[in-house]
């Protein structure tokens, strides 16, 4: 390890000598901390537990081990990969200012560039890179949480304890410094008992929770983009393109958008579905892929909600594979290419943080003393099935992440990322795209590594922050200043 590395030799042989500190084993071997009193015979200590394994959290995990911290992922799903690899969301936003400049930055720039360049396509390149991603990191996938211990004799709970139950029918117990919710699920915030950040259902003054629509991604073949791009092409001026085809409707060499005017027409076969404007790449060799088929009212933490909602999906799929082969340039020798074994999840319970950032911070490019990330895209709420079109509501300039809003509120010790960051709902419409959760929590899991020996994270301070901004930029290129 490279804490190790960075030892004389003298002080390697003496520590190997002594045995006073036990090598890490990558999991599911307990030496870390077996037997710990307040943890119990059997129990394993770990500095960082990350739950689940979207992309985000895996960062945080690379970033925080890397740094020769003590890390383990226990994901509740099958397989480790998230939207990313089981969900198949191979169709990258990216983040911009006003001045249209890339805000991407950190590990997720080579992701971007291989997508850009066309080296990173087709889902043997996305699965390729992931693996690169978890190399070295235990995982344990298909885990259930049983029980947790918490310690509430502070003015901020923390957690003390998890146990869950593996695929092997036993169960474990593990002990951390850190815990971090990276689900799409609320598997471990959901059990915590804090307070819900109203969503979507704010926007029409519902009285129960509502959520975005998620994603079912159509994975084509046989497809022609030269024809649809040249079809394209044919009816510029872009105003004429988008005044025919709908807003927002695009073709370039690599990416399409728009056509709304078209799938609108669509009628599905099931009301909970629902085929919106087209956001679809090219994976070269007639391969395509398309973000458009929605579905409403999947609640991920219910497995029965989303197999049904895959099922439901799968049978929709052939019929729009139907429609555009008559209906898009380009698409109609399209055949389907087979199909995700999970689903993009845009939206769920998100939980109060130390700061919950709103729509004002957004589009007022407010920045903050405690930035862990420069977001940037528009606040775009997809559609439910009270308002299915959905809405974007504004379209900010750069603007910052604090910490404290990856901090859950009244407990010291629990980190949430992803699609769990404290925002409001059309403030979380920007923040929630993967380039700006993926840059906070690869951020956060290089200050536990080089911080959390020192202080706790919840006792960082502003002058401690322009310090750690300037090692940010200095060792790893992350400019989080405005």
């Amino acid at each position: 390890m490279r804490f190790i590395r960075n030892y004389p030799k003298i002080m390697i042989g003496m520590l190997i000598t002594a045995c006073i500190i036990p090598l890490f084993v990558p999991y599911p071997s307990a030496n870390a901390a077996t037997g710990d009193v307040s943890c119990g015979p059997g129990c394993s200590r770990y500095d960082v537990v990350v739950i689940g394994s979207e992309i985000q959290g895996v960062l945080l995990a690379k970033s925080a081990r890397d740094l020769g911290l003590n890390v383990v992922i226990l994901d509740p799903r099958s397989k480790p990969g998230g939207e990313l690899i089981q969900g198949q969301m191979m169709v990258l936003d990216e983040p911009n200012d006003k001045k249209k400049r890339s805000l991407v930055q950190g590990e997720l720039k080579n992701l971007y560039a291989g997508y850009k360049a066309g080296s990173i396509r087709k889902q043997a390149d996305f699965q390729r890179y992931f693996q690169k991603l978890i190399q070295g990191i235990p995982i344990r996938s298909g885990i259930v949480i049983q029980s947790l211990d918490i310690d509430s004799s502070d003015a901020d709970k923390s957690i003390r304890s998890l146990s869950y139950k593996a695929k092997d029918g036993h169960n474990y117990t593990v002990q951390a410094n850190y815990w971090v919710e990276n689900t799409d699920h609320n598997a471990l915030t959901g059990k915590l008992g804090v307070k819900r950040i109203p969503g979507m259902e704010s926007i029409y003054n519902g009285k129960k929770p509502d959520y975005m629509a998620a994603t079912f991604m159509l994975k084509l073949k046989k497809v022609n983009w030269n024809k649809l791009h040249l079809a394209i092409l044919e009816d510029y001026p872009l105003t004429h393109v988008q005044t025919k085809y709908g807003p927002n409707s695009y073709v370039d060499w690599n990416f399409a958008t728009g056509f709304s005017n078209i799938t609108s027409n669509y009628k599905p076969l099931d009301s909970q579905l629902m085929l919106r404007g087209l956001n679809a790449t090219d994976q070269k060799n007639g391969e395509v892929i398309i973000n458009s088929l929605l579905i409403f009212d999947v609640d991920p933490s219910n497995p029965k909600s989303v197999a049904s909602a895959v099922t439901k999906a799968r049978a929709e799929a052939p019929h729009v594979v139907q429609f555009l082969r008559k209906n898009i340039p380009g698409f109609a020798k399209a055949e389907l290419n087979g199909y995700p074994d999970y689903l993009y999840i845009r939206d769920y319970n998100r939980y109060e943080t130390d700061y919950v950032l709103t729509e004002q911070d957004v589009m007022g490019s407010k920045m903050f003393w405690d930035n862990v990330s420069i977001g940037g895209y528009g606040m775009d709420l997809q559609g439910t099935r009270v308002m299915p079109k959905g809405n974007n509501v504004g379209t900010p300039d750069r603007y910052g992440l604090p910490l404290r809003s990856f901090e859950l509120m009244s407990f010291e010790n629990v980190i949430v990322v992803g699609n769990n960051v404290g925002a409001t709902i059309k403030a979380y419409g920007s923040a929630r795209i993967v380039p700006n959760t993926a840059l906070a929590a690869q951020s956060i899991g290089i200050i536990l590594g080089r911080e959390s020996k020192h202080k706790r994270l919840k006792e960082l301070t502003a002058a401690d922050f322009t310090r750690i901004h300037q090692y940010l930029q200095k060792d790893y290129g992350i400019v989080l200043r405005k």
